[in-house]
């Protein structure tokens, strides 16, 4: 099959879906700052195993979160849901309003290959969302698609706030409590396991470790650096 065969059938899948595909969950990979195969984490730690007493709670937390939860956090949870720099940090952001152009296109940038890294590490466990292992659970969030383990949410709010910890250090609890507080509205939407958070927050933490030897990324942050309101 010609390569320009091959892309014209992809392109018509994407555009006319066929019965259990959604194109919402389609992910694209990157490479801008990493290879693929830094993207890849064999040694994972893996989700807790089915039955077990971590999975069991787990699973409580999440039933104890929809017993209490409120339409407002609800509503906060869904507001986040694309999960843009803007919609996690657009109110704590160190960066003049509206955000300038040019960091609107590296926050996009890290957010598609950190996106593209988690459901990597996703497709290696293929942990369901709760609600599908649960009858007793019901997401506020919706029925949302793409598997659980680690959460993509947890995983960039993480990244973002570990960039905007060597941005603005003297903010730095503020940017991880925000980071945080967008990881627990997934569990408590009812779509991620507590675990999927923490695991995510472990993702971040490994990527920005890697994307800060890259020269590609180095040079994004400089440009960042210079973007801050109050340049440090």
């Amino acid at each position: 099959m010609s390569d320009k065969k091959a892309l014209l059938i992809l392109a018509v899948a994407f555009l006319f879906p066929g019965p259990g595909f959604s194109a919402d969950w389609v992910i694209p990979r990157t490479t801008y700052y990493i290879t693929a195969d830094q993207q890849k984490f064999p040694d994972f730690p893996a989700p807790p195993a089915d039955g077990s007493k971590t999975d069991g709670a787990d699973l409580a937390a999440l039933v104890d979160w929809q017993a209490k939860r409120t339409t407002e956090q609800c509503a906060k949870a869904n507001s986040a849901a694309h999960a843009g720099f803007e919609e996690f940090f657009g109110d704590t952001s160190p960066f003049p309003r509206p955000l300038p152009e040019a960091a609107a296109v590296i926050f996009k940038r890290v957010k598609t290959e950190t996106d593209g890294a988690a459901a990597e590490v996703k497709e290696l466990f293929k942990r369901p969302r709760p609600f599908l292992r649960s009858a007793r659970l019901e997401p506020c969030l919706g029925r949302v698609g793409g598997l659980s383990y680690p959460s993509g949410h947890a995983t960039i709010s993480r990244l973002f706030a570990l960039m905007l910890a060597d941005l603005a250090p003297s903010r730095k609890k503020e940017f991880f409590a925000r980071a945080d507080e967008a990881g627990l509205d997934r569990v408590i939407g009812g779509v991620h396991h507590p675990s999927d958070i923490v695991a995510g927050k472990l993702l971040a933490d490994k990527l920005y470790r890697k994307y800060k030897k890259s020269p590609a990324f180095r040079a994004d942050m400089k440009t960042l650096r210079g973007l801050l309101e109050n340049k440090r």
